[in-house]
């Protein structure tokens, strides 16, 4: 198995260190998928044990100048790598404003991902910082466990508020009570929900919009007002609110009612999926 990449651009530096510090955020140890024209990170604590699932993407030719991989063989042309999400974040911040960056998969006793940062420098030459991360390579016989998350029809789709102003609400809500409600409707509503034995506090968002497509094929089963909900542990809520540094593209809320709670962000040209279970 061989993997090296390079990227000389800029901005397609600043937007790959700041995934890395999104990834570092949501999960601390995480897959590194890679193909032939793929980066995927990947976080999959089985829905059924209660635990968070993510599903980030990004197209390779976004973002390297340089991009060569041979995978495990011709037919199953992939490396999956385990990592510590914050090693790759914390190597990542040297290359701020830097003149290059190589990732490569290299040997040193054990697997590394060494991340080589070109740095500018007042002489001639350049300085490079140099990181090696250690790996696990994941045998093909658990690949089965690392594939997309299937994602069942959502009762309700909705655009998400602005996700600054949900996470402040998120915290607030946090110090009442360690289980929230979410609920949506086909009206472009969202509403926020604790409920204590001593207090209810709910916080509306209204004028959502709901994506054509869900609209279209619920709607004609269904009262538009209806409320789907699902309950679900604030904690994870809030993990995953404190992630987004910038607010996304594209930020949708599909709910399962009773079931799961998937969020669908686009951030530019990366892919963001992240799926949290109902409390049971």
């Amino acid at each position: 198995m061989k993997f090296r990449a390079k990227i000389v651009d800029g901005a397609c530096l600043n937007h790959f260190t700041r995934i890395s510090n999104m990834i570092a955020k949501l999960a601390k140890t995480c897959t590194l998928r890679i193909s032939p024209d793929k980066l995927n990170f990947i976080l999959c604590d089985k829905l059924a044990n209660g635990g968070v699932s993510m599903w980030c993407e990004l197209e390779q030719e976004n973002f390297f100048s340089e991009f060569q991989m041979e995978g495990l063989s011709a037919e199953n042309n992939e490396i999956y790598l385990e990592l510590t999400s914050e090693n790759l974040s914390r190597a990542l911040k040297t290359a701020h404003n830097a003149r290059a960056l190589k990732i490569k998969l290299t040997n040193k006793h054990f697997p590394c991902l060494t991340v080589s940062v070109e740095l500018f420098s007042m002489s001639s030459s350049s300085r490079i910082a140099t990181h090696d991360i250690p790996i696990k390579v994941i045998p093909r016989k658990l690949w089965k466990d690392l594939q997309e998350p299937m994602v069942p029809d959502p009762d309700v789709s909705i655009y998400l508020p602005v996700l600054k102003t949900m996470k402040s609400v998120v915290e607030k809500m946090k110090n009442i009570s360690s289980h929230l409600i979410i609920e949506a409707n086909l009206d472009g509503e969202l509403n926020l929900k604790i409920e204590t034995e001593l207090v209810r506090v709910t916080t509306h968002f209204k004028d959502l919009g709901n994506p054509p497509l869900a609209s279209e094929s619920t709607s004609q089963d269904r009262n538009p007002g209806h409320m789907a909900e699902v309950h679900i542990d604030i904690r994870k809520l809030l993990q995953f609110l404190a992630g987004q540094q910038v607010n996304p593209t594209k930020a949708l809320c599909n709910i399962v009612t009773n079931k799961m709670v998937h969020f669908d962000l686009l951030h530019e040209d990366v892919s963001l999926q992240y799926f949290i279970p109902a409390l049971s």
